[in-house]
């Protein structure tokens, strides 16, 4: 009792009848109260109740649970069924289930537990509900008759930056009765279906500021950590000094964006694969001349983009974003580093991406105390996504389709934030300070 009466202080549904009033019929038999359905909701994610039909026994046998629901002993608890014509039809048109996420955050910025200042942000793949040995090679093998509502999900969001269109490589399988999992075999055994839950948060008190869902890829990871921080900043204000993360982050392009474009510290490792196996000089070993724009090789020679002018409408800019520094054939064979520099090669060639100043940058603060500090905070969200997957139970998503993973993510990102809260503000304490 005293567990869910801590919960209860921070369940707000003020409003919610009327937000969800035009998704109802105004004549018919009267429908069920949606906030005793978000309240059900609720008490299966806050306590690891993973199947309605479970929940709703509970509901029924248990006095906590009908009380935090407002049910009365006489009053009967609702059919398993209502769960799933509500998340498909009512819920998820109205978009109800992100805004009671969202509410948990304004309520953790209410009560001081959000500090603002650095934000951590990383990705864990959760398994769909899909057989991995039902399996087709292509879209193109997809039975007619499996056109049900995850494949239609499906068709409609490979255009969409967070799954199709992420990257241009096919998956290897697809599976018939959710196309959107994505073959995964991050984790090294065998592999299987998954979708990703993507976590910004706030690194004060570990609150999880924004959640999105993404096919399991890195490409759409980066993608999400944009929205999110984007997100974060137009509904509740908020923008981080910092950003921590793991490597998957540590792109030029990333880095650039959240240098240049939005003024956040990288206290991410640099993704770099510069480093060379075969004992010849690396790029680190080659020394950058910013005012006039070359490398100095150890042996002193100089490595320049264009030893002659050139005049042709070559574009500033490569395709690829790399710049390619060439030193001269001339002073490379009679130099006496040749074989430790490039042996089989006429001359050396040094690459430098046109991001390399906000590479640099991350590779300043990585020196820094404050990045040792960010490193070990950044150990929090992996905590939440322990939390997730052992305490919650969601180890395994049990709705299909895109739409089916961010409704399940939402709620379990709101039951975390509720239990934030009571833990860290015990009944009668006043709002922390900031």
């Amino acid at each position: 009792m005293c567990q869910l009466a801590t919960f209860y202080r921070f369940v707000d549904l003020d409003g919610l009848r009327e937000h969800l009033r035009p998704f109802y019929s105004g004549t018919g038999r009267p429908s069920i109260d949606p906030e005793l359905i978000i309240r059900m909701l609720i008490v299966g994610y806050v306590m690891g109740i993973r199947f309605e039909r479970r929940l709703c026994e509970e509901v029924h046998l248990d006095l906590t649970y009908r009380w935090f629901c407002g049910l009365g002993l006489n009053v009967p608890v609702p059919d398993h069924s209502t769960f799933s014509k509500n998340r498909h039809g009512r819920f998820r048109e109205s978009d109800l289930l992100r805004q009671m996420f969202e509410m948990t955050v304004r309520l953790c910025i209410a009560k001081g537990l959000v500090g603002g200042e650095g934000f951590a942000v990383d990705a864990s793949t959760i398994k769909a509900d899909a057989n991995r040995q039902r399996s087709v090679p292509n879209p193109d093998k997809l039975p007619i008759e499996a056109a049900h509502r995850a494949v239609r999900e499906y068709f409609s969001v490979l255009d969409h930056a967070a799954f199709g269109s992420a990257t241009p490589v096919q998956p290897k399988y697809i599976s018939p009765v959710d196309p959107a999992a994505r073959w995964n075999a991050a984790s090294g055994g065998l592999a299987y279906y998954a979708y990703c839950t993507n976590y910004l948060i706030d690194l004060k008190s570990a609150v999880i500021m924004d959640v999105e869902t993404t096919t399991a890829i890195r490409q759409a990871e980066v993608t999400a950590q944009r929205r999110m921080i984007e997100h974060t900043q137009e509904t509740f204000g908020i923008w981080p000094e910092r950003l921590a993360a793991d490597t998957a982050y540590g792109s030029a392009e990333n880095l650039a964006w959240l240098v240049h474009e939005r003024g956040i510290e990288p206290h991410i490792p640099v993704f770099d694969k510069s480093a060379r196996q075969d004992g010849t000089f690396e790029r680190r070993d080659f020394t950058y001349d910013h005012v006039h724009d070359l490398y100095v090789c150890p042996g002193g020679q100089e490595l320049k983009q264009q030893w002659r002018k050139i005049n042709s409408d070559r574009p500033n800019t490569p395709p690829d974003n790399l710049l390619r520094y060439r030193s001269s054939k001339l002073a490379c064979d009679v130099c006496t580093l040749k074989p430790e520099c490039c042996p089989n090669q006429p001359n050396r060639k040094v690459l430098r991406s046109v991001h390399e100043g906000a590479r640099d940058m991350a590779r300043d603060i990585a020196l820094t105390d404050a990045y040792i500090i960010s490193r070990r905070e950044r150990k929090k969200v992996e905590m939440l996504f322990a939390h997730l997957k052992h305490i919650l139970k969601i180890d395994r998503l049990r709705l299909r389709g895109p739409n089916g993973a961010r409704d399940e993510f939402h709620l379990a990102a709101a039951a975390q934030n509720l239990r934030k809260m009571a833990k860290l503000i015990p009944p009668g304490a006043p709002a922390l300070s900031t």
